[in-house]
């Protein structure tokens, strides 16, 4: 059955109550598991509903399992079976970090395999919407629908720039004693500052079992995946059939917001989100409306 595991589980377990819920009831406590992927152990955490189709979460530059937002995953996971994982060479999976984001869509697809599903939907967010566009494009089969989140297209304007604005804003984040996603991910207007600290904070609720941080060597080999695809020729986005939501703020710096507009135009099933006054991490600062605005999508 689409979107069930073929896999894994005993035939008992298709007999519980359709409210029955993976890793608990929230983020900050839902367990940290690993699978082996090739031979190389990747490692992930599944909260949510135990049925429909499962939410595969695919993470930004330098991302472990504890930097996605509880209230987004949390909201999601309120009706639908979400899982994120740590990309190759990051955190605590092993092995060594893709160059490319088409290898890290084939480590995706591979990792989804491995747990046994046949059909997912995706939600991309920054370099983890540019590896769900590649997944929908040579995989279309294995996906339902996507959310692609603060994330442009091969070629997109200014991605080739992604490393420059990444180290001038950690950077002055340094300078400041602040996190560098308060500068990376929000505006610095009184209203995006107070949101970013409120997101940073949201980030340490989990307290126990918490992720390895992302090593030198691997951040700099995704931030050359990243300005390779910004080099790239524009694929031809006319081949993603799937429904498709995309997500920006206005005012993103990192993958500027004309990219949203650019991938919404050409994809021909795309509805397109804009939030004001909201700069990369558009989705965190209005996790309020976002996840709302997601469930719908998903269940429409």
């Amino acid at each position: 059955m689409a979107g069930k595991r073929s896999t894994r589980h005993d035939p008992a377990s298709h007999l519980r109550a359709a409210n029955a819920r993976w890793g608990g009831t929230s983020y900050k406590n839902a367990p940290t598991k690993s699978v082996s992927v090739g031979g190389t152990r990747f490692v992930y955490r599944e909260l949510g509903i135990d049925s429909g189709v499962p939410v595969i979460f695919l993470n930004h530059l330098a991302a472990n399992l504890d930097n996605w937002d509880p209230r987004v995953v949390d909201g999601i996971a309120a009706t639908h079976r979400v899982i994120t994982f740590d990309n190759r060479g990051v955190g605590a999976s092993e092995g060594k970090t893709p160059n490319t984001i088409e290898d890290m869509a084939r480590d995706a697809v591979a990792f989804i395999r491995a747990l046994g599903f046949e059909q997912v939907d995706l939600l991309g967010f920054s370099m983890g919407g540019m590896v769900s566009q590649v997944i929908a494009l040579t995989e279309p089969q294995l996906v339902r629908k996507i959310i692609l989140a603060g994330t442009g297209p091969a070629g997109g304007k200014g991605i080739d720039n992604v490393t420059k604005v990444t180290y001038l804003d950690m950077f002055k984040a340094f300078a400041t004693f602040k996190d560098p996603k308060e500068y990376l991910f929000f505006t610095r207007t009184a209203n995006g500052k107070a949101q970013a600290k409120a997101f940073v904070k949201r980030l340490k609720e989990r307290t126990t079992d918490r992720d390895k941080a992302i090593a030198l060597r691997a951040f700099n080999t995704q931030l050359k995946a990243i300005h390779t695809w910004g080099l790239e020729q524009p694929a031809d986005l006319s081949r993603i059939h799937h429904p498709v939501l995309v997500a920006n703020g206005d005012a993103d710096g990192m993958v500027p917001t004309s990219n949203s507009y650019d991938m919404a135009g050409r994809i021909p099933n795309a509805t397109l989100r804009i939030y004001p006054d909201a700069g990369h991490g558009g989705i965190f600062q209005f996790h309020d409306r976002f996840v709302p605005e997601a469930l719908e999508f998903l269940a429409s």
